[in-house]
């Protein structure tokens, strides 16, 4: 998903926290860097195959029929291209131990679902990126894995802006997700994969649903399984989580600091986020930003 190099080093941290501190420095960082290259190609896999494939599928006419210009698709077309150098890079670094593609169902039925589908991908893998970073082990990796978080996130702007004509820079702040977060989001678009690859530690969360308007003040309905009232639902925005208890019929308030940007909504146990207190999700909202908004938070930070 969607998700990058960074979420990787959160695969391979995962990976070892059982062990003693000095099995761990045993084991060596290179170990460690092979699952996290090898995790960022299974997810690099997968944006290079919805763009390859969706692309083939929906040509110039397709995208001028629903209302865009021809130059939409062609960067889109340059998008791929990155997606699909993200993949050579890594397959070159990693030999005959590099994992290979999986099959997917992206769910895409025409040129509206493609673009809302990449807005997903792309959004979901710079949060992958800031969630995970701090876990890299080699500097040169983190270097790379920054270079391909800025490229991400300039995808998703674009396609936000230019594209979608909405906000895409809402938020101060982006929003990082840990590895199991991400893979909730991601597992959904794989269908399967070959038995040669190597196997990583991640597990996907329940699938949240959320119905209704994602903003601060406003009610929602969460559902999904093992959803229940008097657990609460974590508002990931920013750099911040803020919570709400969920009531009767999966309703939530959702807070009032919830107001713009990408947000991930994860039903917990309590007021506490870890994969332990984890009930499901996340979920994804994006929030724009109206131009008088933007006019207030300019005025009070004055």
């Amino acid at each position: 998903m969607l998700t990058k190099y960074a979420v990787l080093a959160a695969t391979a941290a995962a990976a070892v926290t059982a062990a003693p501190a000095q099995k761990r420095a045993a084991a060596g960082q290179a170990d460690i860097d092979i699952v996290i290259l090898n995790y960022a190609l299974t997810l690099e896999h997968l944006e290079n195959a919805f763009y390859r494939d969706s692309l083939a599928t929906y040509d110039a006419a397709a995208f001028q029929a629903a209302g865009y210009p021809e130059w939409v698709r062609q960067r889109f077309v340059e998008i791929g291209g990155h997606e699909k150098a993200h993949v050579d890079f890594l397959t070159t670094a990693l030999g005959d131990q590099a994992t290979a593609e999986c099959t997917y169902n992206f769910g895409v039925t025409d040129v509206n679902s493609f673009i809302a589908t990449s807005v997903l991908l792309e959004g979901v893998g710079e949060s992958a990126y800031l969630g995970a970073a701090q876990n890299i082990t080699n500097p040169a990796y983190l270097t790379a894995a920054g270079s391909i978080l800025t490229v991400e996130s300039r995808h998703a702007g674009w396609v936000q802006s230019s594209v979608q004509q909405g906000d895409g820079f809402p938020s101060a702040f982006s929003t990082p997700l840990n590895f199991n977060q991400t893979f909730s989001l991601a597992a959904p678009l794989i269908t399967s994969c070959p038995s040669t690859n190597p196997a990583l530690p991640v597990k996907a969360f329940p699938a949240a649903t959320v119905s209704g308007d994602v903003c601060g003040g406003k009610t929602i309905t969460i559902s999904g399984e093992g959803v229940q009232s008097g657990q609460f639902a974590a508002f990931l925005t920013g750099l911040n989580t803020y919570y709400a208890q969920i009531g009767d019929n999966g309703s939530v308030q959702v807070p009032a600091e919830v107001k713009y940007g990408r947000v991930y909504i994860v039903v917990t146990s309590g007021q506490s986020l870890s994969d332990d207190t984890t009930i499901a999700g996340p979920a994804v909202a994006d929030i724009p930003l109206s131009a008088g908004e933007a006019e207030k938070i300019y005025s009070q930070q004055q």
